[in-house]
């Protein structure tokens, strides 16, 4: 996952994500190195917080623009 290259890019630290998300900084780092798998919960609170979608942060997209909002 691409989600450490968009946390540094962002200049956002483990430990502000883990504290956005109510999550140990262990667990996120977790996260960024794939020894747990991301929930889909957080996923979507990521791609909010990045203003991305889950697509990117998945490298499903190289397209980091975020989808419109469903109606």
């Amino acid at each position: 996952m691409r989600l450490r290259d968009i946390r540094e890019d962002h200049d956002v630290t483990q430990k502000m994500l883990a504290d956005y998300l109510h999550i140990r900084q262990n667990t996120y780092s977790q996260y960024e190195t794939g020894q747990r798998q991301l929930p889909v919960d957080v996923l979507i609170r990521l791609a909010q917080y990045f203003n991305t979608s889950a697509d990117y942060i998945l490298e499903i997209t190289d397209e980091p623009r975020p989808y419109p909002p469903a109606k």
